[in-house]
């Protein structure tokens, strides 16, 4: 059994997460051996970053967000790839032929990687306000809202009931808009 950094079990990441973050990984680059070098890829970097994981997070939350920025890595590369050479924007007797930064707006899946990184910041927002909210809200809306587990699991792991749920995520989220309204939108 391999044991790190404040007991988190790594001789099980490939067993519990590896389907999930396959599937993730080919849905975004329809290339299935691409997506397995990421996987694999992201379990080396979790690896060698275990002593910085703050445990902010869950594993599996944080082993998606290696696993995103390896993906956008790749698409940011493939675009960089993409240039025209000087000469295309000259005519044939030298002279200018349009301009230079026409049709630059980057479109498909690398307009939605840039949509991805610019909302890097929100996200950094959200989750600092989430760190802000009481212990068991926190808890609670991660469970139900980042992690998607079932309602009724949640309810078990917190001992609550199905009400009492709903009541939570709804004040918890109330309190995130206060937040961020404060944090992100008011800046």
């Amino acid at each position: 059994m391999s044991i790190s950094k404040e007991g988190i079990d790594t001789s099980k990441w490939v067993e519990d997460y590896s389907d999930g973050l396959y599937n993730y990984a080919v849905m975004r680059v329809q290339d299935h051996d691409l997506a397995l070098d990421f996987v694999q890829d992201t379990f080396v970097s979790a690896l060698k970053a275990l002593e910085n994981f703050q445990g902010k997070s869950s594993v599996k939350t944080w082993l998606y967000s290696i696993l995103k920025r390896k993906i956008i890595d790749h698409w940011r590369k493939q675009e960089s790839r993409k240039t025209r050479p000087m000469s295309s924007y000259f005519s044939d007797s030298g002279m200018m032929k349009g301009k230079f930064l026409e049709g630059a707006q980057p479109t498909g899946r690398v307009s939605e990687v840039e949509k991805i990184i610019e909302n890097d910041e929100l996200r950094e927002a959200i989750f600092g306000c989430i760190s802000g909210l009481p212990d068991n809200w926190r808890g609670i809306l991660v469970d139900k809202m980042i992690e998607e587990k079932k309602t009724e699991e949640v309810c078990k792991d917190h001992d609550i009931t199905t009400s009492n749920l709903w009541v939570i995520i709804h004040r918890a989220k109330l309190q995130l808009r206060d937040c961020l309204d404060k944090k992100w939108i008011r800046q």
